[in-house]
Parts: C-alpha cells; sequence; structure tokens
C-alpha cells in the first residue's frame, strides 16, 4: 500500500467516519467523539504504514495493532471493513446481540483484532508484551497502539511505559489521541497528564507532538519512527467529533448516539466532504 496518495487517504477516512456514524446510530449507543478524532491515525496505519494482509488476518509476520482505548472501537470496525477485513454491513450491527461487532474490540471473533481491550489503560500492556515477544524471537514486525489522552490518568500505562523505555523496544510506536476531552469533562478539568510529551521523554520514549488529523504530518512522524532506537510515543492533537460540525470539541458526544435527524445531518455533511476530494 506504499502507492496510496494523500487524496486517497483523505476519501478513506471519510469513508471511515462514515461508517462510525452508521454504526452508532444503528447501535443507538457508542462513542462517536473519540472514534471520529482517531479515524485518520488509523486510516494512515491500515492503508500505508502496515504490513497486514486482510485475507490472513492471522499472518505471523504481519504488524500488530492495539486500540488501548476500546471504546472507539468503532473506528477500528469501520477501518477493517474498508480494508477488506469483513462487509461494510456488518457495521451495522454493532453492539448487538449476535453481531460479532460488540463495544469493545474482541480478538476471538473479529477478523483483522489482534487484542481485545476496553478496560483503560490495559492495552498498552499487552502492545509492550507483543514488542517484547518480537524481540524475543527474533520477529521484524511492529507494534503499534492508540491510547486516548484521558486513558493515560490510570496508573497502569506508566508501568508499561517504563518496562518498554528500559528494554528500549524501538518497534513500538505509542499515539495519544490527544483530543483534549474525556467522559467527564477535558482533561485539565478531571485529571490532566500534561505535558504529556515530557512524561514519556521522561520514560526514554522518543516523543513527538503532531497534527492527528494531518495525513502529512502522520505521514512525516513515522518516517522519524523508522529509525529510532527507542519506542516511539507521538502526541498526536486531534479535534474530538472531526468531521461532524456538530460533535467536534463537544464533549457530549463522548457517549452518545444521533437520533435520526441528527444522524440525516451528519451523513450530508460527510458526504458533501466525500464529494469534495472527488
Amino acid at each position: 500500500m506504499d502507492k496510496v496518495s494523500k487524496l486517497e487517504l483523505q476519501k478513506v477516512a471519510c469513508k471511515v467516519r462514515m461508517g462510525i456514524i452508521e454504526g452508532v446510530h444503528a447501535a443507538k449507543a457508542g462513542h462517536p467523539g473519540g472514534s471520529l478524532s482517531c479515524a485518520d491515525i488509523l486510516t494512515y496505519l491500515y492503508f500505508k504504514e502496515m504490513k497486514i494482509d486482510p485475507k490472513n488476518p492471522k499472518w505471523e509476520d504481519r504488524d500488530r495493532f492495539v486500540l488501548s482505548k476500546g471504546h472507539a472501537a468503532p473506528a477500528l470496525y469501520a477501518v477493517l471493513a474498508q480494508r477488506g477485513f469483513f462487509d461494510e454491513k456488518e457495521l451495522l450491527g454493532l453492539r448487538q446481540i449476535g453481531s460479532m461487532l460488540q463495544g469493545h474490540p474482541d480478538l476471538k471473533n473479529i477478523p483483522g483484532v489482534d487484542m481485545s481491550t476496553g478496560s483503560l489503560g490495559q492495552g498498552i500492556s499487552a502492545a509492550v508484551g507483543m514488542a517484547l515477544s518480537a524481540k524475543h524471537f527474533g520477529n521484524d514486525y511492529k507494534v503499534y497502539a492508540v491510547l486516548g489522552d484521558g486513558e493515560i490518568e490510570e496508573g497502569q500505562v506508566w508501568e508499561a511505559a517504563m518496562f518498554a523505555g528500559n528494554r528500549k523496544l524501538n518497534n513500538l510506536v505509542v499515539f495519544i489521541d490527544n483530543n483534549n476531552l474525556q467522559i467527564d469533562g477535558t482533561i485539565e478539568e478531571v485529571n490532566s497528564a500534561n505535558p504529556i510529551d515530557r512524561k514519556f521523554e521522561a520514560f526514554n520514549f522518543n516523543t513527538f507532538v503532531i497534527d492527528g488529523n494531518d495525513f502529512d504530518e502522520i505521514e512525516a512522524v513515522l518516517k522519524k519512527a523508522e529509525s529510532s532506537d527507542k519506542p516511539v510515543a507521538i502526541i498526536a492533537k486531534t479535534v474530538k467529533g472531526k468531521g461532524v460540525s456538530y460533535m467536534e470539541n463537544a464533549v457530549n458526544w463522548h457517549g452518545a448516539a444521533p437520533n435520526d435527524e441528527l444522524y440525516e445531518q451528519a451523513m450530508q455533511e460527510l458526504n458533501a466532504a466525500y464529494a469534495e476530494l472527488n
């Protein structure tokens, strides 16, 4: 997928955002805000960065991905569907009995999911374990993880970071989806972990701060990460609810589904954005 253009990525990301809204609306529940904010990061990883094969989801040499902020599952599911791991129609079964797409990622039932997540703070530990395993057995795959900026208030995150830094796991790349909002308000109001970059630096990570909704910046920082001698932490400044006007920077859309009228508005906006790319 090396030749995927920025325009193609933008189109895919727009489709991913449509998938997020479709799924959450159908479920009448879910987490659209934080799913929309990290949609560009996941799109770049799955369509340009990671070594994967949708026809062989358990390929041993594949790169691994862990969505540590597991409540943003609608974004992961929409990306996996766009990438061909399963049919887009599955998105309409989000959170419904009998569907493989439950409220949080499930590695046993969903093709392309490398780790079941949901309990905040635990995903990065799994990612660190995967990276350590690759080093131990001489595998050359890389491990990518996405955490929330509210999630890193959990102490387990820093235990995992300390271990990764001490072991110099340079095959680990951690994105912090820094949209500055969590369920109860801004991260400053709840329990700020700022300055995030300096904290990861103190745990022996190479750290970068980027615009996480800008494909050029995502591409540039991942190229820098290729030559890192340490684990990498990318603090990605994003907009919660990105792409849907009434959801952007609105804390009340952390965990709520749009009604029929707001669903139509969201889809009109996303379809208009997609049309502008063609």
